[in-house]
């Protein structure tokens, strides 16, 4: 059971684009961990057993939500252009151990909680080794310690030579094929089903493989059948134009990173019968792609095909975005945390790049990062705004991010179901955000 608390003399943000921020308010949060009352701070009784912390001067508003994120590393830079041969080496002798596993573990959950320590109360973790995501969820749950809410996929669900495998995807060439690795990933219990429709630039072997088309139609209608008849999201790695069409067609539920749109396809992202609540909603990650795109190898140290692919895939999921805005489609943030430069600390990066690029205001990502997502990822009945009934996730900070979003890289205090983190503490990479701070 969790303390109860009385947070007095708030700036509260709502998290919704319609409500206007409010001063002096009270938030009561009960010993469940549940917002159990909100009002104003001369109105507002509070119960004698309430733990009262004055916060005033500060702001409060839902703890963010990252849609898209892998927990195994941690944004460092890493390079994937090994042999074939070494990388099964370093797999079947080194990751796939007992030691391994538990080494892979502690790096997971370390991660998990640096992004907690930043402000990220709801994480969507999609593709992981050997289901240690769902272990993690599991003791997360279980109270065996405090972490982010966890949203799990395990596996990714790829095909013969496919983006992942054969070390981080479960194979199939075929819609019964992919049917039953949907249905080990569900026997081992994820939240949602991750599938890789298009290659991607950390294994792509040369220019434009990055976008190429790898399942079919029919491959993906049978995924998203053999999910959603247990109501199980599927999210879909996809980086060309045609790969978004395919996808759509076979009725994801999210497009993760996107690309180029045309008619077609944004009607599909507004209208999908396929999917599971008749629309697909996008999920870029420009951060992900972003310094290996416009920076020199020589800081990046990635290879000349990656540096291309990846301006080739950033160009097109920028003008994806911007089409996703005109068109009033339904468009969430995920960082892709744990590939290269992109840390599990600094969400305010994405969002800030999103505010450049696609001229969003600061009230319009603070939107997409809680109340969105949140409907997106099918947790807003629990989570994404701050309103009564709802789990009391959580931060605290010192300046106004409505002012300057900037603001989210320094939090002072971080809630989550209730669980009070008075000092929060994240470890910086100085290299990578040293790569960062010069990129703007």
């Amino acid at each position: 059971m969790n303390t109860a608390y009385a947070l007095k003399n708030v700036n509260l943000i709502h998290g919704d684009l319609n409500r206007d921020l409010q001063k002096n308010m009270t938030i009561l949060v009960n010993e469940q961990g549940l917002i159990q009352d909100i009002g104003k701070d001369n109105e507002l009784l509070i119960p004698s057993h309430y733990t009262t912390i004055d916060l005033s001067g500060k702001y409060v508003m839902p703890g963010l939500i990252n849609a898209h994120v892998h927990l195994f590393a941690d944004g460092k830079p890493f390079s994937l252009s090994v042999s074939e041969g070494l990388l099964q080496f370093a797999y079947d002798r080194i990751l796939n151990t007992k030691f391994g596993r538990n080494v892979l573990k502690k790096r997971m959950k370390r991660n998990a909680l640096t992004a907690l320590h930043s402000g990220v109360t709801t994480m969507r973790s999609v593709g992981e080794f050997f289901y240690t995501d769902v272990q993690l969820r599991d003791e997360i749950n279980n109270g065996d310690f405090v972490g982010p809410n966890l949203l799990v996929s395990g596996f990714f669900l790829s095909i013969t030579g496919g983006h992942g495998a054969p070390f981080l995807a479960l194979v199939g060439d075929s819609p019964w094929e992919a049917r039953k690795n949907v249905r080990i990933n569900v026997k081992h219990g994820v939240d949602l089903i991750k599938i890789c429709v298009t290659g991607g630039v950390t294994d792509a072997k040369m220019v434009g493989e990055a976008g190429r088309l790898q399942m079919t139609v029919e491959e993906v209608a049978a995924i998203c059948d053999e999910a959603h008849k247990i109501g199980l999201r599927v999210a879909a790695h996809v980086e060309s134009t045609e790969g978004v069409r395919v996808a759509l067609q076979g009725g994801v539920d999210t497009i993760e990173h996107g690309s180029e749109m045309d008619d077609e396809i944004i009607h599909l992202y507004k209208n999908n019968p396929n999917a599971l609540n008749g629309y697909t909603a996008l999920i870029p990650t420009l951060q992900a792609a972003y310094p290996s795109a416009s920076l020199d190898t020589s800081v990046t140290k990635v290879s000349a095909t990656v540096k291309e692919n990846s301006r080739l895939v950033y160009d097109s999921m920028l003008k994806g975005v911007k089409q996703a805005i005109e068109n009033d489609i339904t468009i969430g943030i995920g960082t892709d945390a744990a590939m290269p430069y992109v840390t599990h600390y600094d969400m305010w990066r994405e969002m800030d790049h999103y505010m450049r690029q696609a001229n969003l205001n600061n009230k319009q990502v603070i939107d997409m990062v809680t109340r969105t997502n949140a409907k997106i990822l099918g947790v807003d009945d629990v989570t994404g705004t701050v309103d009564i009934g709802k789990h009391a996730d959580l931060i605290i900070i010192e300046q106004n991010p409505l002012e300057h979003i900037e603001a989210l890289s320094d939090i002072s205090m971080v809630m989550v179901k209730g669980n009070l983190i008075q000092t929060p503490s994240v470890t910086r990479i100085k290299e990578v955000d040293d790569v960062l701070n010069s990129v703007w």
